[in-house]
């Protein structure tokens, strides 16, 4: 499935995208944010999980249009089943942080879920990356507790929040969709 809004391109990723996933994706800065990421980020790690982003839910490149003169691979976003059941994960290359990115796909995977029949999106955040909840909560999440979560990138437990979203609430943006 793509997706269009109107700065970004929401994709499924490709085998030859694994140099320019490697690029967005391999800063301490980012992986640091996130629970599943290892640290150092290979190629190989690029390769597999492109190779295998269906087997862990639905997950999409966020390209963006308006940078230049073609889209620009600047993150990715994603739905997988975790210990709260469907959650919301994803990432931005740090050149991307700052411009609405995260909220304008977000959006569209919040409808995504809907659209599937979910009641009920949890996701989590890093305490100690505040941008992540302001995303989180201007997508209608709301914070339900905290506890330490893994980092593979840190190699440790980090403080984090765990965020709600109930899908039966609130309003149902339509985002143009392509198959």
């Amino acid at each position: 499935m793509f997706a269009r809004t109107p700065r970004l391109t929401l994709r499924p990723g490709w085998p030859e995208d694994a140099p320019e996933l490697l690029a967005a994706i391999g800063h301490r800065s980012v992986v640091e944010k996130l629970a599943r990421v290892p640290w150092p980020y290979m190629v190989e790690h690029a390769r597999d999980w492109l190779a295998g982003q269906s087997r862990d839910g639905y997950s999409l490149l966020i390209c963006a249009h308006d940078l230049a003169r073609s889209p620009r691979l600047v993150g990715a976003i994603g739905l997988h089943m975790g210990e709260e059941g469907l959650e919301l994960g994803y990432w931005l290359t740090p050149a991307a942080w700052g411009r609405g990115y995260a909220t304008e796909a977000g959006l569209h995977m919040v409808g995504v879920a809907r659209m599937l029949g979910h009641t009920r999106l949890s996701a989590f955040y890093h305490l100690d990356n505040p941008a992540s909840g302001r995303v989180l909560r201007k997508l209608g999440f709301r914070e339900v507790g905290r506890a330490p979560r893994p980092s593979l990138g840190r190699g440790c437990a980090v403080d984090s929040a765990l965020m709600e979203l109930d899908l039966d609430e609130g309003e149902r943006p339509v985002m143009p969709l392509a198959a």
